[in-house]
């Protein structure tokens, strides 16, 4: 729905934009364009350098640059004068966002948003940064002083200006595809392993200093680690960090789900926006946590941002929301923050003492006289012995009193919505649900992965060609999908296959790679690019394997290359997982610690692996019984398949898809696994509590 242009003084051309960010600068006196064809002709017809502003909708510091610069008139006169200005939102153009940061990186050795670019006609970088102030100060220059400062210069030393842009362009356009190839080998993933190691941090948990990230795959990877080599410290790791993330303010102990990063070292105050990618990645982590160590608080936990994502970031008709903003009435924070006297206020005092006690709710606050939920420094257990009560009736008593004040927090002036559905990130979470549903046998889950992907297929697929497009917004689809958008969905289709053993997923897991990799292989060097031939050529195009706060597309594409092949025996889906893996491990080696996802497919390369089938009338009380078993066993290294009795249409198409599970059939009528490791079968168990016993044994090998 639009803004009612009437209430506002100024209305610029983003009005007439779906994107929740460009429509938070539709009324800006700054006459402001979308990326698109008209703005480039306009600068060229006008002969004027073009500035570019790229953010998202929940981000702090856009905010900020828009209040104090794009909504000011004396901002908005220069470059409506002296500029083109084009807004761009991050999530619906990676691309444009991703050659330009690195731009801005290569300019000024950091980058961030809001990135502030200012180019020539022909999109040549010539001036970078992230945010400026609209006067200098702390440091940094002021907005206006930059943008007289370079009109100035474009119309008086012009040819500098343009000899800039093309050294740039010269500069960093091999840096995006400069990739060293070569083998993959046991040998990086210990020198990963010790990288984490040494930038540990013992008493908080996280790697490295503040602010802290989650970075999910991290512990993705030492999961698996500690799998394979036993190494213990690498577990301790991983559990320290999620008990240590789950126990700050980070994660809303109030109404769930986690909050992008923290801005200190014990994980006490976050940068208050939710991202959908973020809850993903750490709902599949705690769940692997789970199946690794049996420890009922990772489920718990998991099970707690499933209902957070379910409440607040679930369109009605299946897709996944984008994110919630760190700010609400202009404040960031304010949504999320408590004094003792609010909380007695809804629970009374006995109640509210107790509460304020137990989550470090205080007088003089930790967050600018307010205070963040948190447990860091307090012991349920502990609290429960002074009470004389059980550890479980405290839990209860708290969650009670917990919803109480969840629904007070409700009438409160909520922080903005983005509510566009991203086809990559809503692969995240159908992964995660799926794994959900496995993992903790709850079919609850296995349905809410399908509906979203029921609405992907159906609203962000091209119904002639299968094309994904990246974002939904209000009935509109836009922006071909990028390689992101095909990993992602691909990962959450083999999730939900293993989650119901319905082989329609893999089917169209393996229809997705092949469009994938029409659209987007590198058939030279191997890799993907990050956008595909079909879409507007830039002046680069890069590929992109940095596994930063989500995996990169290269290295999801790699692990689900490998499962693919294992799954169906195809010896092609083989040669293009190993051309994958060795277009990029020579990189890889170099500082294996940011390439976290890509060495799980590493791990998975040098395995031991296996293929498990199981064989068994569908729907039957034992088949069930072994399917629900399985599901909640860390098999990280392992693909599964169900191959059932009944002759129709999913024997069929599993056959079709895995030929090689055909002869694999049930014994006597009973229930009966195949295990292959490292392409060699051992021979089949017959029953249940055999063939669990051997798995769970396999397991710490």
């Amino acid at each position: 729905m639009k803004t009612n242009t009437t209430e506002h003084q100024f209305t610029n051309q983003l009005i007439n934009e779906k994107s929740p960010y460009l429509l938070q600068h539709a009324h800006n006196p700054v006459n402001w364009y979308a990326w698109n064809k008209e703005a480039f002709k306009k600068a060229k017809e006008e002969n004027k350098p073009i500035f570019l502003s790229i953010g998202y909708s929940t981000c702090h510091w856009c905010h900020v640059m828009a209040h104090e610069s794009f909504e000011d008139q004396e901002v908005a006169n220069i470059l409506n004068e002296h500029y083109i200005s084009i807004k761009v939102d991050r999530e619906e153009r990676p691309d444009v966002d991703h050659i330009y940061m690195m731009a801005c990186q290569a300019m000024t050795g950091q980058g961030g948003w809001p990135l502030t670019i200012i180019m020539t006609p022909d999109k040549q970088p010539f001036y970078a940064g992230t945010y400026f102030p609209k006067e200098g100060k702390w440091g940094r220059p002021g907005l206006i002083d930059i943008l007289n400062g370079l009109a100035k210069k474009w119309k008086e030393d012009r040819d500098e200006i343009l000899n800039i842009g093309e050294d740039v362009i010269d500069h960093i356009t091999p840096s995006f595809n400069q990739f060293q190839k070569g083998a993959p080998n046991v040998e990086v993933l210990h020198e990963a392993y010790h990288q984490f190691a040494n930038q540990f941090d013992s008493e908080f948990g996280g790697f490295g200093k503040a602010p802290k990230f989650p970075t999910p795959h991290n512990l993705i990877f030492l999961l698996r680690y500690w799998k394979k080599t036993k190494e213990h410290e690498a577990l301790q790791m991983v559990e320290k960090t999620l008990e240590s993330m789950y126990r700050g303010g980070i994660y809303d102990h109030i109404g769930f789900g986690f909050a992008r990063y923290s801005t200190d070292k014990q994980w006490l105050v976050p940068h208050f926006e939710k991202m959908l990618y973020d809850n993903a990645l750490l709902a599949y982590t705690y769940l692997e946590a789970y199946q690794a160590t049996k420890k009922q608080e990772y489920s718990e936990i998991a099970e707690q941002i499933f209902t957070y994502v379910i409440a607040k970031m679930t369109d009605e008709n299946g897709g996944f929301y984008s994110a919630e903003d760190a700010d609400s009435e202009g404040v960031e924070g304010k949504f999320y923050v408590w004094s003792p006297n609010e909380i007695k206020e809804i629970l009374g005092e006995e109640d509210g003492h107790l509460f304020c006690t137990v989550f470090d709710i205080t007088d003089e606050g930790n967050f600018e006289g307010k205070s963040i939920p948190n447990l860091i420094y307090q012991s349920i257990d502990h609290i429960a012995k002074e009470m004389g009560i059980s550890v479980t009736s405290l839990k209860s008593k708290l969650d009670s009193l917990r919803e109480k004040v969840y629904l007070a927090r409700e009438k409160r002036i909520h922080p903005h919505n983005d509510d566009k559905i991203l086809t990559s990130w809503n692969g995240l979470m159908i992964a995660a649900f799926a794994k959900g549903a496995k993992v903790l046998n709850n079919p609850k889950y296995s349905q809410i992965a399908k509906k979203s992907y029921d609405f992907i297929f159906h609203n962000l697929r091209r119904e002639a060609d299968g094309r994904l497009f990246a974002r939904y917004r209000e009935g509109e689809v836009a922006h071909l999908g990028y390689i992101d958008d095909y990993a992602f969905l691909i990962w959450g289709l083999i999730e939900l296959y293993e989650a119901t053993y319905d082989p329609t997923y893999l089917k169209d897991a393996l229809d997705f790679h092949y469009q994938m990799k029409k659209l987007f292989f590198d058939h030279e060097n191997g890799g993907y690019y990050f956008y595909g031939d079909d879409a507007e050529q830039l002046f680069a195009r890069p590929k992109e394997i940095y596994d930063g706060a989500i995996p990169s597309g290269n290295s999801v594409a790699a692990l689900n290359l490998l499962k693919l092949a294992r799954i169906t025996g195809g010896s092609q889906l083989e040669a293009d997982a190993e051309k994958q893996i060795r277009a990029f491990v020579g990189t890889v080696n170099e500082i294996p610690r940011a390439y976290s996802y890509f060495l799980t497919a590493i791990q998975f390369v040098v395995g031991p692996t296996k293929e498990i089938v199981i064989a068994g009338e569908k729907g039957s009380k034992d088949t069930e019984e072994m399917l629900n078993s399985i599901g909640s066993l860390f098999l990280s290294e392992a693909v599964l398949l169900f191959h059932p009795e009944q002759e129709g249409k999913d024997k069929e198409l599993i056959e079709s898809i895995s030929p090689f599970i055909v002869e694999q059939r049930a014994i006597d009528n009973k229930i009966t696994t195949y295990i292959c490791e490292n392409f060699a079968c051992n021979r089949p168990i017959v029953g249940i509590d055999e063939a669990l016993q051997v798995l769970k044994e396999q397991k710490m090998k």
